[in-house]
């Protein structure tokens, strides 16, 4: 079936519900459809804890703010982009709470304003712990009363359909009934969040498997600096805890990590210590736990703050920690490391614009030059509204002169349904854990290389039974991870020094300061 839409977003996070949003204000002539292949609140939005990052009070700029992150980003900032990107964060953040995000205040009823690593101000708004879920929230009661726009949950886009650079619209599956639409459109948005769940451990939700940045590589899009994936330092360690992330915020009121006989670390490693970049208070428990041999550290706030200063700030991670039987007002946290978020992405402008005519891609998914070799704490969702904001307003400027253009049906082939879904377990489960091993937080040639071998190998596999068997959601999954492993794998061999995340023992120095670059061989 061939649906046509003037506007066609794929993602239901902070920035496709965003762009969703103000672009049905600005063309409301315009139909727009977003699709997203869970529920809207199964993203990664709905799972960030921390906040959102702003100039809010007196004692803080936006100089602060910008060098801050130019400091994280380690030389690979486009500081033209983090300057535009910052000065937007009040007048965006303001946006939020019209449409009724309640953050958090203090007992003068001033926001608090929250401090996390690299971070030299407080300057983090937050709905206490629970920051992305209420913005996600909020977002969805204002979507759902748009009139111009439509919204499908449990549709998968498979591919885009693009020809010399021009993209024209996407193959889509529709979970429930099975069936493959070719949706065209004037313009295709991809917000489609990061690729976590291409490593064993890491904080995000099961859907992050790198769809737009795989299908944006097909279509002829340049992907830049996938080498830097940000590790976050502080994920629970539970058998039974899936992907459950233990906030910076808890560092940021004086949290210490402590090895599991008690003793602290983090002055071994960084004068900032707890509050250092996340790069490193992750390669330094990394290097805690090679040399104790241990499975986790301790992060203890109880010995720290009261119990009641506990359970109103962070009452998210106290009443998921009580589940595991662990009273975080009484008790250390065990935790580790675990991947957290895409530095890198689709190559484009603030505005979403890629090289790929009519193709735009916004958030995790995309490369803008703000986080650069290390992102700041609490700058995506900022990215998130504002990159949504410059995209809607170059949309509807365009809209006019943006023509829908049919494209052929899908065709089948001689697929039949699978009968081996095994071969999916197995071949994510491998890309997984040798990603983890041997393209993690610290590196080495010798295993990235091995990597290289092993996702070679399996990308043959994954592509002979692309063809053989009837789409399904995770076979587009496993597809797109393995497409993306192989990006991450290859940036990471080009880049022969040690930068920000990319943190590589057979080159432990800086050298070069350059963008990595990654296209489609045709």
């Amino acid at each position: 079936m061939n649906t046509k839409t003037d506007f066609l977003i794929i993602g239901g996070g902070i920035s496709g519900l965003t762009l969703a949003k103000k672009l049905a204000f600005l063309s409301p002539d315009d139909n727009i459809l977003l699709i997203t292949k869970e529920n809207l609140e199964e993203g990664s939005t709905y799972y960030a804890q921390g906040g959102i990052a702003s100039v809010w009070n007196e004692s803080d700029n936006f100089e602060k703010h910008i060098q801050d992150t130019l400091s994280a980003g380690d030389g690979l900032c486009n500081e033209n982009v983090v300057r535009k990107i910052l000065t937007q964060a009040p007048e965006r953040i303001k946006e939020l709470i019209e449409i009724g995000v309640q953050f958090t205040r203090n007992d003068t009823g001033d926001y608090d304003l929250g401090k996390e690593g690299g971070h030299s101000e407080r300057r983090i708004l937050h709905v206490n712990d629970q920051t992305g879920q209420n913005i996600e929230k909020k977002l969805i009661e204002s979507v759902n009363k748009i009139q111009n726009l439509e919204i499908k949950e449990h549709w998968c886009a498979i591919n885009l359909y693009a020809q010399n650079y021009k993209c024209y619209g996407a193959y889509v599956l529709d979970q429930e009934t099975g069936f493959i639409h070719n949706i065209s459109a004037k313009a295709t948005i991809l917000a489609t969040g990061g690729a976590g769940k291409i490593y064993l451990y890491t904080t995000n939700p099961d859907i992050s498997s790198g769809d737009g940045i795989a299908m944006a590589y097909r279509a002829g899009a340049t992907i830049s600096n996938m080498e830097f994936y940000q590790f976050h330092p502080t994920c629970l360690y539970h058998p039974y805890a899936k992907s459950f992330l233990i906030t910076e915020a808890l560092r940021g009121e004086g949290a210490i990590l402590k090895n599991v006989r008690g003793r602290e670390f983090m002055q071994d490693y960084h004068p900032s210590k707890e509050l250092a970049p996340r790069d490193i208070v992750s390669r330094a428990i990394d290097s805690e736990l090679k040399k104790t041999g241990d499975d986790f550290v301790h992060l203890d706030i109880a010995s720290y703050k009261s119990p009641s200063f506990i359970k109103s700030h962070f009452p998210g991670v106290y009443e998921t920690c009580l589940k595991f039987n662990i009273d975080i007002t009484k008790d250390p946290i065990p935790v580790v490391p675990a991947a957290h978020y895409c530095c890198g992405g689709v190559m484009a402008e603030i505005n979403g614009a890629t090289e790929v005519k009519n193709l735009y891609v916004i958030g995790e998914s995309a490369c803008t030059g703000l986080h650069g070799a290390n992102r700041l704490a609490s700058n995506s969702l900022l990215e998130g509204v504002v990159s949504a904001n410059e995209c809607a307003e170059n949309l509807a400027l365009l809209s006019s002169d943006l023509k829908i253009k049919e494209f052929e049906k899908w065709e089948p082939g001689h697929a039949v349904p699978s009968t081996e879904a095994v071969i999916i377990t197995q071949n994510w489960d491998e890309i997984r854990r040798f990603m983890w091993n041997y393209v993690g937080i610290v590196r080495t040639d010798k295993r990235l290389q091995r990597a290289k071998k092993r996702i070679n190998m399996l990308l043959d596999e994954i592509n002979q039974y692309y063809w053989d068997f009837k789409i399904e959601k995770n076979l587009v999954e496993l597809r797109n991870l393995a497409t993306v492993a192989k990006i991450i794998i290859v940036s990471a061999i080009s880049r022969k020094e040690s930068r920000g995340i990319h943190y590589n023992l057979d080159h432990p120095n800086k050298s070069e300061i350059r963008n990595t670059t990654i296209k489609r061989p045709w």
